[in-house]
């Protein structure tokens, strides 16, 4: 049962939906069916239940009893808070603490997730972010908190740099709809570490601590980091790349048009190009039940609208094709998805593979968003496709 002192429900802004507008999204998954969902993901530690215990997801589920987005909050907090006093505890073993802040952000931050749209779930984003400081902070190589001057704001990012290369190659790499700066820290860094490439992990317009929302024009935050980047003299000044995932790959398809003369490659993993923008699209995507929960909400907070016609028609103005960026000259690509995807339409890498400069592309026939698929988990496409792609580029650029 929905608790009757709050209107903070998962899947419904029912200050501003109508019944008419609600019917048009995917059906509200009870407490039960989410509950089931969620353990069924951490059992087979799939996104976005990558790394968590099965044991203590079960004690935060089995102290929710409905869909109250604060009661889910506060639940995760719970766990969070515990791994948080574990960290404190062990201040002289660096290794312990660190493994304990990370997990805490783990729990306070599916506490927020995917968008923050309750008093507690934003209490819950709070805590994840001092989590990971703290976390950051134990890191060898170590994590450096940036802070980038941005019209009165600050842009804040991870810069991580690998040992005993002087000068590296640095990699802005944006991250999704609800995978944060932090996320890309956690599953992504030790993998461009390894490859021997220092990395610049942000939040994408609109979601975690970014300064301003999805519009035309809002990849000039990430214009300000290249100028700020270009100010290091520990980096190399003619190898930066950009990497965006999901929902973050059209920045990266936007920066490779637009910044074509700073970047020596652009990955576009997954990114929206332009059918997804369409109602069509949208409407198909919203009524699937394949995201766990909150997905209108979070794909309408990054235009900072709460209307699903508002929603509609905001999104088209995005399209590179209607823009006429896509036929433009770009940097190096390479595009990256899965031939089934039902969140951003295949037919959008196709459209800028067959556009302006030659790029690449990798498609898995049986892969669905972002190319995941049997064989193919994440991880391993960053591995075995992403990864290598940047180190010949980084190679080709000497």
């Amino acid at each position: 049962m929905f608790r009757s002192k709050t209107k903070n429900l998962f899947f419904l802004s029912v200050l501003s939906l109508s019944f008419g507008v609600c019917a048009q999204l995917a059906p509200v998954r009870t407490w039960p069916e989410l509950r089931d969902a969620v353990i069924d993901r951490v059992q087979r530690n799939a996104y976005p239940l990558t790394g968590f215990a099965q044991t203590d997801v079960k004690e935060v589920m089995q102290r929710i009893q409905s869909l109250d987005r604060d009661e889910w909050a506060n639940s995760w907090m719970i766990q969070g808070e515990q791994y948080m006093h574990k960290a404190l505890s062990h201040s002289n073993e660096p290794v312990l603490a660190s493994e304990d802040f990370l997990n805490a952000w783990r729990y306070f931050s599916f506490g927020a997730w995917p968008t923050q749209n309750s008093l507690q779930k934003k209490r819950a984003f709070e805590r994840s972010t001092q989590a990971f400081r703290s976390y950051a902070a134990l890191q060898n190589p170590r994590i450096e908190v940036i802070r980038v001057p941005f019209e009165g704001r600050e842009i804040i990012g991870y810069l991580q740099l690998p040992q005993g290369v002087k000068n590296p190659p640095v990699v802005l790499s944006i991250g999704g709809l609800d995978s944060y700066k932090e996320f890309v820290v956690e599953q992504y860094g030790p993998h461009y570490i390894n490859a021997k490439l220092g990395y610049l992990a942000l939040d994408m317009p609109g979601t975690g601590e970014a300064v301003v929302k999805v519009d035309v024009g809002a990849e000039k935050i990430f214009s300000k980091v290249l100028d700020y980047l270009k100010t290091r003299a520990d980096l190399s000044q003619s190898n930066f790349f950009v990497m965006g995932v999901s929902w973050g790959g059209h920045w990266s398809a936007r920066l490779g048009f637009l910044e074509k003369d700073r970047l020596k490659g652009a990955v576009v993993w997954g990114g929206p190009v332009d059918r997804y923008f369409a109602r069509e699209w949208q409407a198909k995507a919203l009524s699937t039940k394949e995201y766990l929960f909150d997905l209108f909400a979070a794909r309408a907070a990054v235009y900072g609208v709460n209307d699903l016609e508002d929603f509609y028609q905001y999104g088209p103005k995005m399209s590179l094709i209607k823009s006429g960026l896509i036929s433009n000259p770009s940097t190096a690509m390479l595009l990256v998805n899965g031939e089934k995807d039902s969140q951003v339409p295949i037919e959008d890498l196709y459209a800028l593979l067959k556009s302006g400069t030659p790029k690449e592309a990798w498609v898995n026939p049986q892969g669905g968003h972002i190319g995941r698929g049997a064989g193919w988990p994440d991880i391993e496409i960053l591995k075995t496709v992403i990864i290598p792609w940047l180190v010949r580029r980084n190679s080709s650029a000497h």
